[in-house]
C-alpha cells in the first residue's frame, strides 16, 4: 500500500500576517518580485503562489527572507522568516539593512559573520545590487551618532597589574580569562587595542598577497572575538572605540570579499560597516567606508552611483577634514566621472584633490585609514582618470609616477598602476612597451589571490585582440602561458 504524502499544515502565521499587512494575495507576489529585482533576482510569483504557501507549501531558496522583508517594510518591525511561519535561508538582503540600533546592528553583522565563516557559499554568489545603496548612505547622511551604546552593568573594578578584570574571571590566570571570554564579560582598552593590531595584520596580508589569502581567517576572527566583545560589557567611552575598532575590521572583510568578486557579500560588509561607524560616532570613517563602497561601484562599472557616494561622504564630513581626506573624498569622485566619461567633471575634481593634498602640511593630524593617501596614490588616480578617458599620454605619466614613488608594500596596487600603464602604451602605439609591461603584471597576478589583479591582466588582454598577430603579442602570450 502506497504512503500518503505527508499533509501540509495551513500557515496562519502568514495569513494573520497578510491581514495585519493588508495585503491581498497578488499584492504580496508583486511586492516579492520587485524586492526579488533589488536583488538581481527574476522571480515571478504570483497570487496562486501565495495562496501554496498559505496552505503550507514552503517557498525555495531565499523567498523566505524576501518575504520577511517585504512585511518589515510595510509594518516597520523587524520580522524573520520563522515569524511567517517560513523555513529560513541565507536571506539574500541581510546586510543591506541600516540597522535602527545598536543591538540590531549586532545581530545583523553577527549573523553575516557566522554565514560566512561557515558553508554557506550561496552568500558568496549574491549579486550586487545598486538599489541596495541607496537606503545606507541616506540614512548615514540625515543620522547621527546612537544616544548610548553601552551595555551591561558597571561593577566596581578589580585591577590585576592595571588591567579590569571581569568579576567571573577573578582569581583566574590571564591565559585562562582570555581563553574563556564569552557574551557578557567586560570589555577593556587592551581587547580593543588588539582588535586594531590584527587589522594592520590582516590589511599588510591584503595589500601585500590579495584579498584571498586570509579572507576566512579574518572572517572567523570576526565571530569568534568580535562579537563576544560586541555582547559584552563596556561603558560609553569604550564602546565607542569598540564599535569603531570593529568597524574597521567589518570594513576590511568587505574590501577583501570585494578582492574576490564576492561583491554581493562585499556590499553588504560595507553597509554594516558604515552602520557601526555611525555607533562609533565617528563620521569621517563613515566617509571612508563611504569611498570603499564608490571604488566598488567604480569597479563594477556603477559610475552615477560612485559619484553619488563620493558626493554624500563629502556631505557628511564637511569642510572640516584633514587636507588629505579632502583629496581622497575629490579623487574618488573623479573616478567615477572618469567611468562615465565625463571629462570636464573628472578633470575639475581631480584639480580638487591636487589642490588639497598640495595644501596638507607634515604635522597635520591625518587619521590613520588616510594615511595611505599621499603623491603616489593621487597619481595612481590620475593615471586610472586618464586611461578611462582615453587620455593615454597623461595617463602614462601619472602611472609612472605612481610605480617610482610607490612603496613596495602595496604590491597589488603596483600591479595594478603597471596594468594601467601597460594600456597607456597600447593606446600611444607602443606595443612592444606595452608587452613587456602587461607580461610584469600578469606574473605578478599569479603569485596573488586576487580577482581583481587577473581581472587586470584580463582587461589588458582583450585590448590587445586587434594585434593579436604582431610579434610582440604572441610572445606576450607565450610568456603569460608558462606562468
Amino acid at each position: 500500500m502506497t504512503e500518503r504524502p505527508p499533509q501540509r499544515i495551513p500557515n496562519r502565521q502568514l495569513a494573520a500576517l497578510i491581514a495585519e499587512a493588508g495585503f491581498s494575495n497578488a499584492g504580496l507576489a508583486r511586492r516579492v518580485d520587485q524586492l526579488g529585482l533589488e536583488h538581481g533576482l527574476d522571480l515571478r510569483y504570483d497570487k496562486t503562489s501565495v495562496t501554496r504557501w498559505l496552505r503550507g507549501q514552503q517557498p525555495r531558496g531565499t523567498t523566505p527572507a524576501l518575504i520577511a522583508e517585504v512585511f518589515t517594510r510595510r509594518l516597520g518591525r523587524r520580522l524573520s522568516a520563522q515569524d511567517l511561519g517560513l523555513d529560513a535561508c541565507a536571506p539574500v538582503y541581510a546586510g543591506l539593512e541600516f540597522a535602527a540600533s545598536p543591538e540590531e546592528a549586532i545581530d545583523i553583522v553577527s549573523g553575516l559573520w557566522r554565514k560566512d565563516s561557515g558553508s554557506h557559499t550561496e552568500l558568496r554568489k549574491i549579486a550586487f545590487t545598486p538599489a541596495g545603496l541607496v537606503v545606507p548612505s541616506r540614512d548615514w547622511l540625515i543620522g547621527r551618532a546612537d544616544d548610548r551604546v553601552a551595555r551591561g552593568a558597571a561593577p566596581v573594578p578589580v585591577t590585576d597589574g592595571g588591567a579590569r578584570v571581569p568579576a567571573q574571571a577573578r582569581g583566574l590566570p590571564p591565559r585562562q580569562r582570555h581563553a574563556e571570554r564569552g557574551p557578557g564579560g567586560r570589555v577593556s582598552m587592551g581587547d580593543i587595542a588588539a582588535l586594531r593590531s590584527v587589522g594592520e595584520l590582516f590589511r599588510t596580508l591584503d595589500h601585500a598577497y590579495g584579498g584571498g589569502h586570509a579572507r576566512q581567517a579574518l572572517v572567523r576572527y570576526l565571530e569568534h572575538e568580535a562579537e563576544p566583545m560586541l555582547r559584552g560589557t563596556y561603558g560609553e567611552a569604550a564602546g565607542r572605540r569598540l564599535f569603531g575598532a570593529v568597524a574597521d575590521l567589518t570594513r576590511l572583510a568587505g574590501w577583501t570579499s570585494y578582492d574576490i568578486a564576492a561583491h554581493g557579500l562585499a556590499q553588504r560588509y560595507f553597509v554594516q560597516a558604515l552602520r557601526l561607524a555611525q555607533a562609533a560616532g565617528d563620521r569621517p570613517y563613515g566617509s571612508y567606508v563611504l569611498v570603499t563602497m564608490s571604488r566598488q561601484a567604480v569597479y563594477l562599472g556603477h559610475g552615477r552611483e560612485a559619484v553619488q557616494l563620493a558626493r554624500v561622504a563629502q556631505q557628511g564630513v564637511g569642510s572640516g577634514a584633514p587636507s588629505v581626506v579632502q583629496s581622497l573624498l575629490h579623487a574618488v569622485e573623479a573616478r567615477g566621472h572618469g567611468v562615465l566619461g565625463e571629462v570636464r567633471a573628472c578633470s575639475a575634481s581631480l584639480a580638487r584633490a591636487e589642490r588639497a593634498l598640495e595644501s596638507a602640511r607634515p604635522g597635520d593630524e591625518v587619521p590613520y585609514w588616510a594615511r595611505f593617501f599621499d603623491e603616489a596614490q593621487l597619481a595612481d588616480e590620475f593615471g586610472h582618470c586618464h586611461r578611462d578617458l582615453q587620455q593615454y599620454r597623461a595617463a602614462a605619466q601619472h602611472a609612472e609616477r605612481s610605480l617610482q614613488l610607490r612603496s613596495a608594500a602595496y604590491a597589488r596596487s603596483r600591479l595594478f598602476c603597471r596594468v594601467v600603464l601597460a594600456t597607456a602604451r597600447l593606446g600611444l602605439g607602443e606595443l612592444e612597451q606595452a608587452c613587456a609591461l602587461g607580461a610584469e603584471a600578469a606574473a605578478q597576478a599569479a603569485e596573488m589571490r586576487s580577482v581583481r589583479a587577473l581581472e587586470y591582466v584580463r582587461d589588458f588582454e582583450r585590448r590587445l585582440e586587434p594585434y593579436r598577430d604582431a610579434a610582440a603579442v604572441r610572445g606576450y602570450r607565450e610568456k603569460v602561458a608558462m606562468l
